[in-house]
C-alpha cells in the first residue's frame, strides 16, 4: 500500500513515530480550529502546515498543493491571502502550545537559523561550504 505525502512527513522529524506526530499535530489543529470561521480554511490550514513539515523539495504554492492532493494552489493561496481567520489568536494558541510542551511559563525559546546552507549548495561540486548568515 503506497504511503501518502502527509503520512511520510509526520514521521520524518527526528524519526519520531508517525502516530505520535499525528497526535500532536491533531492537538494543535484542535486548539487553533476555532480561529477559523469555516471548515474549508481549517482543512486548508492542516494541509498547509503538514506540507510545510513534509519532505517537499520547494515549499511553493504549487508543490504544497500537489503534495496535499489539491488540483491547484488556489485554496492554499485563498487561505493565506483572502480567508477570514484570526492570525493573532492562532499565534497565541501556538505560543501557548509550545510553552505547555516545554513546561516552563518563564522559559525562552531561541531559534538560531544563522547557519543555513546557501541556496543551490547541494548542486555544486563538493556541496558548498557552511556559511553563516549573520555575525
Amino acid at each position: 500500500m503506497p504511503v501518502s505525502g502527509s503520512e511520510q512527513s509526520l514521521g520524518m522529524l527526528n524519526d519520531a513515530p508517525t502516530s505520535a506526530w499525528d497526535r500532536e499535530l491533531e492537538e494543535l489543529f484542535l486548539r487553533t480550529g476555532s480561529r477559523f470561521t469555516r471548515i474549508e480554511p481549517r482543512r486548508r490550514m492542516r494541509d498547509y502546515v503538514r506540507g510545510l513539515l513534509a519532505p517537499v523539495d520547494r515549499k511553493s504554492g504549487w508543490q504544497l498543493a500537489e503534495w496535499a492532493g489539491h488540483a491547484t494552489p488556489d485554496g492554499l493561496q485563498h487561505l493565506l491571502s483572502r480567508s477570514r481567520w484570526d492570525a493573532d489568536s492562532v499565534r497565541d494558541d501556538l505560543q501557548q502550545y509550545v510553552a505547555d510542551q516545554l513546561g516552563h511559563d518563564d522559559g525562552v525559546l531561541i531559534v538560531d537559523d544563522t547557519g543555513c546552507a546557501p541556496r543551490g549548495a547541494e548542486d555544486r561540486v563538493g556541496g558548498g561550504a557552511h556559511r553563516w548568515s549573520s555575525q
